[in-house]
């Protein structure tokens, strides 16, 4: 989960500079689940005074010693902007509660009301395995084919009705661009490893 965050902050929200949308951790949505007062994590969460967007992973552990424990995850939109946060859950009322609650701490966190807005047409799992998948794909589309291409006039649905996702093809995607990021590691390490690729520190020196 946490790569698929991080995957799509490095090689699509780095090329928009002024895009205000923030991936929030799954650490972050479990500590704003667990906080009596989500006001005291200020300064462990980012600044959202300029932010219009924050994609959250909701999870269904309530077990304080075991973050991003659970056995579902399902995905919260919120869009500071409009003022409504949109729960797109792959097992209809999977994580219902824990996204309305977090929800509710998110609105106490910028002081401000947020509607509430639960889309039954979300693509919806058969696999017991499936949701972290379905979470993944789902932002993807949201950011890349929604947000992203918006523009500031635009009203954009944030319904993903009638969107189908293929599993098993998903995770064949995921695990293609971890490959790729993995040998990519590897090549720079190699690189800065090599004499030639080191630079060094001290003046050349002359015969």
């Amino acid at each position: 989960m946490p790569g698929c965050f991080r995957y799509l902050e490095h090689e699509f929200l780095a090329q928009y500079k002024t895009s205000n949308i923030v991936l929030l951790r799954p650490s972050m949505s479990f500590m704003l689940l667990q906080t009596p007062d989500p006001r005291t994590l200020r300064q462990a969460l980012p600044d959202f005074s300029r932010t219009t967007h924050v994609f959250l992973p909701i999870n269904d552990c309530h077990n304080v010693t075991q973050a991003e424990g659970g056995t579902h995850w399902s995905l919260l939109l919120i869009s500071i902007v409009d003022g409504i946060a949109f729960h797109y859950d792959s097992l209809v009322y999977g994580n219902h509660d824990e996204a309305r609650f977090v929800t509710a701490q998110f609105s106490k966190l910028l002081g401000r009301p947020l509607a509430w807005q639960h889309l039954r047409d979300s693509p919806q799992q058969d696999g017991g395995s499936d949701c972290g998948v379905f979470v993944c794909m789902n932002m993807r589309h949201l950011l890349l084919k929604r947000l992203l291409m918006a523009s500031a006039h635009e009203k954009v649905s944030m319904s993903l009705g009638g969107r189908k996702i293929d599993p098993s093809a998903s995770r064949k995607e995921m695990a293609k661009i971890i490959e790729g990021f993995r040998k990519e590691g590897e090549r720079r390490r190699s690189a800065s490893a090599s004499p030639m690729g080191k630079k060094s520190r001290s003046p050349p020196r002359i015969e």
